[in-house]
């Protein structure tokens, strides 16, 4: 569970630095991109709180 959490972390942080490189040459973010980017915080915190919760 941890390993998936740090893919999952690592997977974040690579598309939001896709997303500020996106800023940085003036182009606008996509409205799906917002969605993504709730979609992997939503997993992250469902995982989580599923591993605190397993370990008791």
């Amino acid at each position: 569970m941890l390993y998936f959490l740090i893919a999952v972390a690592v997977l974040l942080l690579v598309y939001a630095g896709v997303l500020v490189s996106y800023v940085r040459k003036g182009r606008k973010i996509p409205p799906a991109a917002y969605l993504v980017l709730a979609a992997l915080n939503g997993l992250i915190l469902a995982a989580v709180l599923a591993w605190a919760i397993a370990r008791g």
